[in-house]
């Protein structure tokens, strides 16, 4: 099994963090650097940085802060919102970014992911899916444009085909788990997990170690990723990386391990 990895989420709304319920409700967290400076000291193995609102207009993303924070950023950093174009990404992996997070582009150019798997190879491609139970149909919806639109498209349909088009890995969250504290949909994560052979990040809903661990232990997912567990309460990465080896499940355990060292 591979070492499961613990993935910090930071939300960006305008000048700074925030933290939401159901993809709405922001609350104001911070400024984004710092969370980034102390995110280094915490043992975490990748950090997810999504901008919220870079859906709604035609403002291109706000590469001077992505830049400032790839700077001080010493793990692998995916950055996601607002990504519609292949320049961006090129703009976005010079700015620091390791990976780019693709969502609502995605549904009305499929061709996206292909494209950034070809240039710049399928480990630099995030697809981000994000989901509400379709209480008439059974399963799981795709919604875009931060959870605000449906897409009419599968959850678990939807995951084999951003597979096909390139997509090195999957952010799989659920919008009603969002910001909730009570825990991952494991359904959800489990169905996607046995639709795909690339790995799945868990997301949406993560209130304590015991939610990663269940992610892991009977979801199958690759990694886990929290905004809210880590932003307001005492729980840390390295507490779930303890808690997650403490139940058999293979973690990096320091800065060493992550380079290869």
């Amino acid at each position: 099994m591979l070492k499961v990895r613990v993935i910090p989420t930071l939300l960006w709304k305008k000048l700074g963090l925030v933290k939401g319920v159901g993809f709405d409700s922001w609350r104001r967290v911070g400024p984004a650097l710092p969370a980034v400076k102390v995110y280094n000291q915490r043992e975490v193995d990748e950090l997810i940085f999504v901008d919220v609102l870079a859906h709604q207009g035609p403002d291109d993303l706000d590469f001077e802060c992505i830049e400032e924070c790839g700077r001080d950023c010493f793990v692998p950093l995916t950055v996601g919102g607002g990504v519609y174009r292949i320049e961006q990404v090129q703009k976005l992996l010079r700015a620091g970014a390791d990976k780019v997070c693709v969502n609502t582009a995605a549904y009305t150019n499929p061709g996206l992911l292909s494209e950034i798997a070809k240039r710049y190879g399928t480990q630099c491609v995030v697809a981000s899916i994000d989901v509400r139970q379709d209480v008439f149909h059974g399963g799981w919806q795709c919604f875009s444009h931060a959870g605000k639109q449906s897409t009419d498209r599968n959850a678990v349909s939807w995951a084999r085909e951003v597979e096909d088009r390139g997509a090195g890995e999957i952010l799989m969250t659920s919008i009603e788990r969002d910001g909730t504290f009570q825990g991952y949909d494991l359904e959800l994560i489990q169905a996607v997990v046995r639709a795909v052979n690339i790995p799945v990040i868990a997301s949406g809903g993560a209130g304590s170690y015991q939610h990663m661990v269940d992610a892991v232990k009977q979801s199958g997912a690759a990694a886990v990723a929290a905004a809210s567990m880590f932003h307001f309460t005492e729980q840390t990465p390295a507490g779930a990386k303890a808690a997650l080896q403490a139940a058999g499940i293979p973690v990096r355990r320091n800065y060493t391990e992550n380079v290869g060292v």
